[in-house]
């Protein structure tokens, strides 16, 4: 039997919900103990849109957890997802150490990210950043914490989070070389012994180096793929319907890449180009790291995979992928 062409480079982000009563920390410790390794907590930065007028998004930051092996490297993070809903009762109040900090301004939350400590409790969670401004966090009776700056100006809120948010567990590998059937068993076995499910919303997605996408002979044949053949593509893989944040490639995107010619074209001319195309990160092919190179993120993302909790079953949603497209070597 022919053996299956070796896989590229790829990180992984499954979605994942742990059972009523359990949460992400519990799968980092179970893995950490697992591995010989440790558990430190940390911050996860993400966006949603905003109620209030004149504020379209709001950004913030809630826990986050890394799991680190017994030689220092990092064995995944678990982060929430604000995708994942409709298996959470949103009415369930928050548990002690569940919070998140909320900003209107994402620089701000990268300061409080970089001088917070995230085991504080919530009372104190914000008082490093408030000792840089010269001001101190105002407790709230609702279990709020607002800090302003010396002039009232609003900095960030801290936010007890209910609504089973600790349940949702997106698992984020670094980039996996070789095996990666078996080191992703290594994450989702110890998921499903602690009763670890796929939520409703799920996806998986792929990230590949985008370096050897610099090139117009490999950029081109790729958007196109997902440009003529994005429901094959979908229908191929099983994606879920009711995974939210996808859509098509980007119609500007795709003008270009179909120009005659295209595929010849000088990395620097495209790159050129590629500066003047809006791209959104919420497509099945989110092209948008590549677009910025994104320190620590400079990939290609593929987020049309269906959620699962089963390490095989994804790799073979990624063999299948493969077979429509062209990976790089």
């Amino acid at each position: 039997m022919t053996a299956p062409p070796p896989l590229p480079r790829i990180g992984f982000e499954i979605e994942l919900l742990a059972p009523r009563g359990l949460g992400r920390r519990d799968l980092a410790e179970l893995v950490a103990s697992e591995r010989g390794g440790a558990v430190s907590a940390g911050f996860h930065l993400d966006s949603e849109p905003s109620l209030v007028p004149g504020k379209p998004v709001f950004h913030h930051l809630s826990p986050a957890f890394t799991v680190v092996d017994a030689d220092g490297s990092v064995r995944c993070r678990l982060v929430d997802d604000i995708t994942i809903q409709d298996d959470l009762d949103r009415a369930a109040p928050a548990r002690p150490g569940h919070w998140r900090i909320v900003s209107d301004e994402p620089r701000l939350l990268r300061l409080v990210e970089r001088h917070a400590d995230p085991t504080e409790p919530i009372d104190r969670l914000l008082d490093p950043v408030a000792a840089l401004f010269g001001s101190a966090p105002q407790l709230r009776a609702d279990g709020r914490v607002r800090l302003d700056d010396r002039t009232g100006a609003t900095i960030a809120m801290a936010v007890p989070q209910g609504g089973e948010r600790e349940r949702v567990c997106e698992l984020i590998t670094p980039p996996i070389d070789a095996d990666h059937d078996a080191r992703l068993a290594e994450l989702l076995e110890p998921a499903r012994r602690l009763g670890f499910g796929v939520p409703a919303e799920a996806a998986v997605h792929l990230h590949l180096d985008a370096e050897p996408f610099r090139s117009a002979a490999t950029f081109g044949p790729l958007v196109r793929s997902f440009g003529r053949l994005g429901e094959s593509l979908r229908r191929a893989v099983g994606t879920n319907p009711r995974c939210r944040r996808l859509g098509p490639v980007d119609a500007d995107l795709l003008a270009l890449v179909e120009r005659p010619g295209f595929d010849s074209l000088d990395w620097a001319d495209v790159e050129a180009e590629l500066a003047g195309v809006t791209l959104s990160k919420y497509r099945d092919l989110n092209l948008v790291n590549l677009q910025k190179r994104t320190e620590g993120k400079d990939t290609v993302e593929i987020r049309i995979l269906p959620g699962s909790c089963d390490a095989s079953g994804i790799i073979d949603m990624v063999r299948t992928l493969g077979a429509h497209l062209t990976w790089p070597s």
